[in-house]
């Protein structure tokens, strides 16, 4: 059963924050945490954060089940809302700032390998019925 957790509204252009989640999107959960913990950029660490509560979310959902096959199933950001500001420009005009934020959702399950191998049974087990059956 997969979790989900959401960062709203966090402060940073959503260009600067898809960086990160490009380097996370499909991997495992404990290679995601050391990677963003060592990471130079600053939307790091919000989004280590992030993945905490998503494991957290998880364990909450699945009775305290085991995390170590957990991976990043999906993570998309996208833009929030935008402030915008004026800064004083040359001849008295006013250049106009753009104060970016995004949204991050992230969404962490188990490792997709088991659910394929179920798949693979179920569809053994009604082939061999159908050949039973014929």
């Amino acid at each position: 059963m997969e979790a989900v957790a959401k960062l709203r509204n966090y402060p940073t252009s959503p260009r600067k924050m898809r960086l990160l989640a490009d380097l996370i999107r499909g991997q495992r959960v404990d290679l995601v945490l050391a990677e963003l913990e060592h990471n130079p950029k600053h939307p790091a660490v919000p989004l280590r954060k992030l993945v905490l509560s998503a494991i957290s979310n998880w364990k909450q959902a699945n009775e305290g089940g085991d995390e170590t096959g957990l991976v990043v199933k999906t993570i998309y950001v996208d833009g929030g809302r935008t402030l915008k500001r004026m800064r004083p420009a040359p001849q008295g005009r006013g250049y106009r700032v753009r104060k970016r934020s995004n949204h991050v959702t992230l969404i962490v399950d188990v490792k997709s390998e088991d659910a394929k191998a179920s798949k693979k049974a179920k569809a053994a087990t009604k082939k061999t019925k159908e050949t039973k059956n014929a």
